[in-house]
């Protein structure tokens, strides 16, 4: 097997456990208010998943011939193309971009129950909806 077929498989399976964490996160959150703690635990688990999904994506695509990509916003536009996330959530996929980057140069509590919010609400059914969580 090349290194690029290996590098996917491995983030796939990093990826799973990853998103496996960020679900039980986002029960905890469904069933009872989180505290800072918990709450900045289950943004740092939405960022290690979130960045992982989006290379996992590049990984892929590149193993598949694809060239071109240099970030995130790249390779979520081509996954979109080439259906391996469903069609009409590349919104949603942006949304997370920008939600990343926020969680990443921000201490404002405010902003961070917004994205933690969305992390509940949005984020999850997204990470959950590519052609590798099926």
């Amino acid at each position: 097997m090349a290194e690029s077929d290996v590098r996917w498989l491995q983030r796939l399976e990093n990826y799973g456990r990853a998103l496996g964490t960020l679900e039980r996160a986002i029960q905890l959150a469904q069933t009872r208010a989180l505290s800072e703690l918990e709450q900045q635990g289950l943004i740092q688990a939405f960022e290690f998943t979130h960045e992982l999904s989006w290379l996992l994506l590049k990984d892929f695509l590149v193993n598949q011939g694809v060239s071109g990509i240099s970030g995130s916003r790249d390779a979520v536009r081509e996954a979109v193309v080439r259906e391996l996330l469903p069609a009409g959530t590349e919104t949603t996929w942006m949304a997370m971009i920008r939600s990343r980057n926020l969680t990443s140069h921000s201490y404002n509590p405010a902003i961070a129950r917004e994205i933690a919010d969305l992390i509940v609400s949005q984020s999850i059914d997204a990470l959950q909806a590519n052609s590798f969580s099926s």
